[in-house]
């Protein structure tokens, strides 16, 4: 009987091991292999994500820009920060800090970062308009700006108009 009983056992555990080893090749090819299933229910969510990431990219290089101008990185000695008045050192150290903070909330797709970023655009707008001698009054910014802004807009309303009330 104990023959019997050690023939079983190593039976046993070859099929365990087997069913163990088969188990593990499907999990594993089932993760390789079967993606998300991506449906078409949120195409506008996932639009407007790649669109907050775009502009979370274009928030950093803003912000590099305007600390590499308080800095000295770039511009000549005429043109040196402590040189400019004092209207024009506030508003780049305020777009310095903003855009930086505003390019992290959209990269992780938070409310609060579009919501900095909505600051943003609109501070720069209002600047170049209101005043123009402060970074020269270009109606290309606030045009662009007030793309952006529709752009964000129009997504933000098709994203909303997927999701169930």
């Amino acid at each position: 009987m104990s023959e019997i009983s050690t023939r079983d056992a190593a039976r046993d555990g070859a099929r365990d091991a087997a069913r163990d080893t088969a188990r593990e090749t499907a999990m594993s090819v089932a993760a390789l292999s079967s993606e998300r299933a991506e449906s078409d229910d949120n195409v506008w969510t996932r639009r407007l994500v790649l669109f907050l990431r775009v502009m979370a990219l274009l928030s950093i290089l803003k912000g590099l820009y305007h600390w590499a101008q308080v800095t000295g990185f770039v511009g000549g000695e005429d043109e040196a920060f402590e040189n400019q008045s004092m209207a024009w050192q506030a508003a780049t150290v305020y777009f310095a800090v903003i855009e930086l903070v505003a390019a992290v909330g959209l990269w992780l797709a938070t409310p609060w970062g579009a919501v900095v970023w909505l600051t943003t655009v609109v501070s720069m707008a209002v600047i170049e308009l209101m005043f123009p001698g402060i970074y020269g009054g270009s109606l290309i910014v606030v045009g662009v700006e007030a793309f952006m802004l529709a752009a964000y807009l129009a997504l933000a309303w098709m994203a909303a108009r997927e999701r169930p009330p």
